[in-house]
């Protein structure tokens, strides 16, 4: 089995193959996206490249031209992971070259790791979430790596028994830190629209064409902490948690205190189309 990948070549994890000057390491200049894999099967693998030729294209980052080429060395690292259900990490740097602020002139770096699936939490229970200052920089639809305040709200979170941050900007409720935030209101599911401050998340749009199979309303527009603490049902999206119902903000309850009917509706038909 074969868990990473460098530059061409196919390594084992713990193989030291990152050079100090490696820009990723020196200053995050990179981006990167994380697929999951069900049954040998990425799941929607041609949004997630998709995402992450627009953030390198966003940091004027040039990946390989040549996205099938691309994609076949993802569907290669899929299969030589040996694994059958997996979340596979694919990462690109602007490369290594001696420190300095300003691009080089040098190949980027390519990375992937394959991991096991880590189990959902709460999945069908449902989590309780923290709010928290969104503190990150104005450029949030690119998939950086740049993730230091993203990590430490999730740290605060974790040390009060939470199991997300869901970060709040000017009032408004933005996104989770490796998540996005929906509300049910009166049978209508809504989102914060799309803008720089949020990612673009791939499972959003599985829950967006989900909705509108179910007959759903689908609302993109902003909303408070205090419209989310007082909605009908909260959940979370993203693609290693799914879609995960949240029965408590800040220790407040919402509504009955168990996941409601659309999420589990949601839930059902995310199971089936995976």
């Amino acid at each position: 089995m074969i868990s990473a990948y460098f530059n061409g070549k196919f390594v084992e994890p713990n193989e030291s193959v990152i050079p100090i000057d490696e820009r990723g390491h020196q200053f995050g200049d990179g981006v990167y996206e994380v697929i999951r894999i069900y049954e040998g099967k990425p799941f929607m693998i041609d949004e997630h490249l998709e995402r992450l030729y627009q953030s390198a294209d966003a940091i004027k980052l040039r990946i390989d031209p040549n996205r099938d080429a691309f994609k076949n060395s993802v569907l290669e690292m899929i299969e030589r992971s040996g694994l059958t259900n997996l979340d596979l990490y694919v990462q690109v740097t602007r490369g290594m070259a001696p420190r300095n602020h300003l691009f080089p002139e040098c190949p980027v770096s390519v990375s992937m790791t394959a991991k096991p699936f880590r189990s959902i939490p709460f999945g069908d229970k449902g989590a309780s979430v923290l709010l928290h200052p969104d503190e990150r920089w104005a450029n949030c639809y690119i998939k950086s790596l740049n993730l230091l305040p993203n990590i430490l709200a999730k740290q605060a979170a974790y040390e009060e028994g939470y199991l997300e941050a869901i970060l709040v900007r000017d009032g408004k409720v933005t996104e989770g830190t490796s998540s996005t935030v929906y509300i049910v209101k009166d049978s209508s599911i809504i989102t914060t629209p799309l803008s720089k401050h949020i990612l673009s998340g791939i499972t959003r749009m599985a829950v967006k064409n989900l909705a509108e199979h179910l007959s759903i309303p689908f609302v993109e527009k902003q909303f408070t902490p205090d419209e989310m603490i007082q909605a009908d049902e909260v959940f979370i999206t993203s693609t290693t948690l799914e879609i995960t119902p949240i029965i408590c903000v800040d220790n407040n309850q919402i509504n009955d205190g168990t996941p409601g009917s659309v999420t589990k509706a949601l839930k059902e038909q995310f199971k089936q189309i995976i």
